[in-house]
C-alpha cells in the first residue's frame, strides 16, 4: 500500500457522566450511521469524557449531534496518513512536514500489527492544503 494522505475534519464534544455513560454517545452516534476515521477520548474531571470525533461525513455527524443533544466543537483540520508500518515511518512523514514549514499541533500514530499504520495530525488553521502538498512530494 502507497502512503495515503487525506484531509479530515475533526470534532470535540464534552459528554457528562460517567466515562462508561459518556460512551452511550458513541453507541447513538453509530447507531444513526455516523462512521469515525478515528476518535480520541480524555477524561476532564469525575465525570466527564471529552471525545475528539473525526467522521467520514462531517454533515451527517453535525446532525445527528444536534438530534442527539451533543454539542460540537469545530470542524478543526487534520490530516490521516495511512500507509505501509516501516521503521520510520511516521518520522518520515514528520520530516517532510517540519522541512516544509507546516507546524504539526498534536498527532497520533499506531499500527495495525499487521503491517500498516495511521497517522492523524493536528494542524493549525489553513495548513490542510500546504501539509497534503508537502506528503504528497
Amino acid at each position: 500500500m502507497a502512503t495515503k494522505v487525506r484531509k479530515v475534519q475533526y470534532y470535540y464534544a464534552n459528554v457528562r457522566g460517567e466515562p462508561d455513560e459518556a460512551f452511550d454517545a458513541l453507541t447513538q452516534l453509530a447507531a444513526q450511521g455516523v462512521n469515525l476515521l478515528a476518535l480520541n477520548s480524555v477524561p476532564i474531571g469525575p465525570d466527564s469524557t471529552q471525545f475528539t470525533l473525526f467522521p467520514e461525513d462531517s454533515a451527517k455527524l453535525a446532525d445527528t449531534a444536534k438530534a442527539a443533544g451533543i454539542s460540537l466543537e469545530g470542524p478543526h483540520q487534520a490530516l490521516l496518513v495511512q500507509g505501509d508500518d516501516e521503521i520510520g515511518a511516521v518520522a518520515r512523514v514528520h520530516g517532510k512536514l517540519h522541512k516544509s514549514g507546516v507546524e504539526v499541533y498534536a498527532s497520533n500514530a499506531v499500527t495495525d500489527g499487521r503491517g500498516w499504520f495511521g497517522y492523524v495530525i493536528y494542524l493549525r488553521a489553513g495548513e490542510a492544503d500546504r501539509a497534503v502538498a508537502a506528503l504528497n512530494e
